[in-house]
């Protein structure tokens, strides 16, 4: 599937236009700084829904299937940082994502298992929207280097999406989480919207 199909195959219901990944492009290393704290995210978000499964003993599926998430976005954050290191740039010692803590506010706190849906969706919006950067970025983008870098973590995160809606629908019936998914689409359309603008691979356009 090419890069525009996957794409417009996605359900987020706003898109990001190309000129958002010519402007980020103009400072890389503030975006390669942001795009490594997502990366560290990431990976710690995956470890911490290891030990979430409602049981005392999950599935051996749900622990082995996070625990490659969690090894996929661990080896992401190395490849950043090499990048960042080799162009020059330092990985700052403080940073915020305004995109998702808003949508984790979204999360269903004290719930039991609608709290653990919640959170694998919001994961689920996160590497969707990701993979619509990513995308757009190998598309735009002049530099060879990052736009192989972004083609092959677009393909990766696009993957990670479609897990995080497997695991929901491990925890709760197909018809409610496809409902709340709904919800939540509704609300990451209109927090990307009020993100403002800037090198940030969640930045607003």
């Amino acid at each position: 599937m090419s890069r525009a199909a996957v794409v417009n195959d996605l359900p987020l219901l706003v898109r990001t236009p190309d000129a958002w990944g010519e402007r980020a492009l103009g400072e890389p290393l503030a975006l390669l700084n942001d795009h490594a704290y997502l990366e560290k995210k990431a990976a710690s978000n995956a470890l911490e829904l290891l030990n979430r499964w409602p049981d005392p003993t999950p599935p051996d599926a749900w622990t082995s299937t996070l625990a490659a998430v969690a090894n996929d976005e661990a080896a992401h954050l190395n490849s950043v940082i090499r990048i960042l290191n080799r162009r020059g740039g330092r990985l700052e010692r403080t940073h915020r994502n305004p995109y998702a803590s808003a949508l984790r506010n979204l999360v269903r706190k004290g719930l039991g298992t609608e709290e653990l849906v919640d959170r694998l969706l919001i994961s689920a919006l996160i590497e969707a929207r990701s993979c619509e950067r990513f995308l757009i970025l190998a598309r735009v983008g002049e530099d060879r280097e990052l736009t192989r870098f972004y083609n092959r973590l677009g393909a990766s995160e696009l993957g990670h999406y479609n897990v995080f809606l497997m695991l929901a629908e491990e925890v709760l019936p197909r018809p409610r989480v496809r409902a709340r998914w709904g919800e939540l689409l509704e609300a990451e359309s209109a927090i990307i919207r009020a993100q403002p603008p800037g090198p940030r691979m969640h930045s607003g356009f």
